[in-house]
């Protein structure tokens, strides 16, 4: 029997989203506000979820605080009011887009958590608009 567990987390960042291997205009036109050259900034809200068996001498499938401890050293410490831009290395060649962030944060995880469980992150970039990334 597979359960879900899941850890919610946020934090703040800005960023600019453009190609450098385009125009003024073209960036203009696809990204429209969100490439501000003096960047613009979210209050990232995040849903990091883990399926596994439960474990029968702990009844867990993974311990929370366990997960919540990553989730502060690998994303909020990471990323916490930070210019992805500037300030981030996965972003120095890579647009900062929620879909690229969500990514970034997969990655980041999935290098700590059991290699058998499943790992999902959801990323709210505002209320209303978030991606879902299930590594692959």
């Amino acid at each position: 029997m597979k359960v879900t567990v899941s850890r919610k987390a946020h934090f703040n960042a800005a960023h600019r989203l453009f190609r450098s291997d385009w125009s003024d205009e073209k960036n203009q036109t696809v990204f429209g506000k969100c490439n501000n050259p003096n960047y613009h900034g979210h209050n990232y809200e995040l849903i990091v979820s883990v399926t596994g068996e439960i474990d029968p001498e702990t009844g867990y499938v993974m311990d929370l605080k366990v997960l919540s401890d990553i989730i502060e050293s690998e994303v909020e410490d990471y990323l916490d009011h930070k210019n992805l831009n500037l300030d981030v290395a996965e972003f120095k060649n890579l647009n900062p887009t929620a879909e690229n962030i969500s990514v970034v944060i997969w990655n980041k995880l999935r290098a700590k958590i059991k290699k058998e469980n499943q790992l999902e992150v959801i990323l709210y970039e505002t209320p209303r608009n978030f991606v879902t990334y299930k590594g692959n």
